[in-house]
């Protein structure tokens, strides 16, 4: 990861060379460098890195790209695509940031809010 936060805690993990599917909920910070398809709901923050593939209906938080995200993707604070990221989909964030070098073929909605993800 290119960027990182102070109190960034992982809290859960899904190595590279590992999948699985199904449906993930999580508080805290969530990494993913492996092979994720399902849906993933949670108010915290995914990480996707360089290795990570993700298929999934995706409610999040806040949501960052190293790696490939295939989905519909709604971020309640904001999602971050940087240089080696790649989303495809439908996306619905108030705020969107995609780095030089990123490949980004998204539709994209832009409010100043979305609705508060349920648990």
């Amino acid at each position: 990861m290119t960027k990182k936060e102070k109190n960034d805690e992982i809290c859960g993990f899904i190595d590279q060379g590992t999948e699985f599917n199904g449906n993930l909920k999580f508080n805290g910070t969530f990494r993913i460098d492996g092979n994720f398809k399902g849906k993933i709901t949670s108010n915290s923050k995914l990480i996707v890195g360089e290795k990570g593939k993700v298929e999934a209906e995706i409610e999040i938080g806040h949501l960052i790209v190293s790696g490939e995200v295939r989905g519909k993707i709604n971020a309640k604070e904001k999602i971050e695509v940087y240089s080696k990221g790649k989303v495809y989909g439908d996306i619905v964030t108030p705020k969107l940031m995609v780095e030089e070098g990123a490949f980004f073929h998204a539709s994209c909605k832009m409010n100043g809010h979305t609705d508060k993800i349920s648990k």
